[in-house]
């Protein structure tokens, strides 16, 4: 739900901010954060494994359709298994099945060497969601839900459509791909340094992670021309004060649902 709203003002300070920090680092850097994406986030699990990011209990409330009825879904850019394991801890075994896909080696591993990881429930796998030819062990036209939490905006701009047309071939007519990712003027986005800039709105973590910024907008056409119809397409705006320095800073995340159209 929208928490709160930025004024005119406000919004007008954001761009101003992503405008002073929008130098790119030289062309060889450049080139190195947009061809090898993967060694950055297997080099990430390497060093954190699953103590990074919290596990989404979350989930069910912002995405109440996994808590009923049987299904079969995939977790694209499973990491460790944050949004995965709070899923089987909550659906009975014969409830639901639960497909994990990453790009990093090391990710998947961990996923695999958890305690409630079993073939019989779910199965994890190395991919590339970026290529144009990703290739999944799944049958297509089979999914009823496809989670994308904080991973979209991980590709690179130009890979965004493709991966949400391949994507969408996997869901049975009414299944769902369930979204949540970052909106632009984000706290984390006007945080960024000069020289972080890749492209416009997209930027390079220190860590050589890469992160952008959507519009509704933006998402509605990606979703749309890959043939989806809109269920849910809102801005979480949630505001945040620095008392000490009087400033108020907003945390801003997009969240869909999109639809593959009944037969």
């Amino acid at each position: 739900a929208v928490v709160s709203t930025q004024s005119t003002g406000q919004e007008s300070s954001a761009k101003e901010m992503v405008s002073k920090n929008s130098g790119g680092p030289s062309e060889e850097i450049q080139q190195d954060l947009l061809t090898n994406s993967w060694e950055k986030w297997d080099k990430f699990y390497g060093i954190h494994a699953n103590r990074f990011f919290k596990d989404r209990h979350w989930l069910f409330t912002e995405f109440q359709e996994l808590k009923e009825g049987e299904r079969k879904l995939l977790e694209v850019g499973c990491g460790p298994g944050n949004t995965i394991f709070p899923i089987l801890e909550h659906c009975a075994d014969d409830q639901v099945f639960v497909y994990g896909c990453d790009f990093s080696p090391t990710a998947v591993e961990i996923v695999k060497s958890h305690e409630l990881y079993r073939e019989d429930r779910c199965k994890a796998f190395v991919c590339d969601i970026s290529s144009k030819d990703m290739d999944i062990p799944i049958e297509e036209g089979t999914l009823d839900f496809i989670t994308m939490i904080f991973v979209l905006s991980a590709l690179n701009p130009e890979d965004m459509q493709h991966c949400i047309c391949n994507l969408s071939r996997y869901l049975k007519p009414g299944g769902q791909i369930l979204f949540r990712d970052y909106g632009r003027y984000d706290l984390a986005q006007l945080r960024f340094k000069n020289g972080r800039c890749l492209a416009e709105n997209f930027y390079a973590r220190g860590d050589g992670t890469k992160v952008y910024f959507f519009t509704q907008e933006e998402l509605d056409k990606l979703f749309t021309n890959a043939g989806l119809v809109k269920v849910q397409n809102i801005v979480d705006r949630r505001l945040q004060v620095n008392r000490a320095r009087k400033l108020k800073m907003y945390r801003i995340w997009i969240q869909c649902k999109y639809m593959k159209p009944l037969l």
